[in-house]
């Protein structure tokens, strides 16, 4: 492990158990993922990567093998890792400011400093005066701002993704992106993004890992060239490397056997 490292996958397995059977989810995964880098993990349905993400964020320990943060074995969900869903999962009955802190009430930390941290962090969201309002009042991607901000104010080190954009409109959904890509990059935070949308996997990441099925397993590394990493996920589409990069990525996805969605 280098000293840079935050996130490592060493030889990691796991083997989900069941009535009917053992199944071999994941097999022999090795991944190092940098202080305030920004990893996509894509590949056909049934290939692990949710289960890669879940291990990644304590939820269960790997049948084999070890997930390191900062160096240490992980052994269970850490305040350190935030993770983002698809579904935004706010409370009908709270606030937006309210539900935006319920990662401070689960963590102790809920005081009026980390309150007025939750209310700035709604406005740098665009959420400013929608505080008091509740999550029926609000647009599908203004929800998902709120599920952004409620991890980012517990200040984790690494934030797991998993489809947080799915749902959304395009337009929406492009938008988002720019956000949650720039807001991480100023902070330096370390992300790990499960995808089925092949262009974001490009506009928004350092590197792109390509897993394969029966069982899981990392089947090809894509570094994203600078430039494109350079430039914000709305602008990066229209960069001439970046159809040659995606074509490069559909078509390991195709070979695997008809992969990713070429349009998201």
């Amino acid at each position: 492990m280098t000293q840079s490292t935050v996130l490592e996958l060493q030889r990691l397995s796991h083997v989900y158990v069941n009535d009917k059977g053992a199944s071999l989810a994941v097999e022999g995964i090795d991944l190092a993922v940098a202080r305030g880098e920004f990893v996509s993990l894509v590949g056909p349905s049934g290939c692990g990567k949710t289960t890669v993400l879940s291990l990644l964020a304590g939820l269960f320990p790997p049948t084999g093998g070890k997930v390191l943060l900062n160096g240490e074995k992980v052994n269970g969900p850490s305040a350190k890792v935030g993770y983002m869903l698809q579904q935004d999962y706010l409370f009908p009955w709270r606030t937006i400011r309210d539900n935006a802190a319920v990662g401070l009430e689960i963590n102790g930390t809920k005081s009026k400093t980390t309150m007025r941290a939750v209310e700035e962090w709604l406005a740098e969201l665009g959420l400013a005066g929608s505080s008091q309002k509740y999550p029926h009042e609000l647009s599908g991607g203004m929800r998902q701002r709120v599920a952004l901000a409620r991890t980012l104010v517990t200040e984790p080190e690494v934030l797991l993704l998993d489809e947080p954009f799915s749902a959304l409109d395009l337009h929406i959904k492009l938008q988002l992106e720019d956000l949650v890509q720039q807001t991480l990059q100023r902070l330096g935070k370390t992300a790990v993004l499960v995808t089925h949308d092949l262009a974001e996997a490009v506009a928004m990441s350092d590197r792109v890992i390509v897993l394969g099925r029966n069982p899981g397993h990392i089947r090809k590394e894509i570094v994203i060239p600078e430039e494109i990493r350079a430039a914000n996920p709305i602008s990066a589409r229209k960069l001439p490397q970046f159809q040659s990069v995606f074509e490069e990525l559909w078509a390991e996805l195709d070979a695997v056997d008809g992969g990713g969605e070429k349009n998201g």
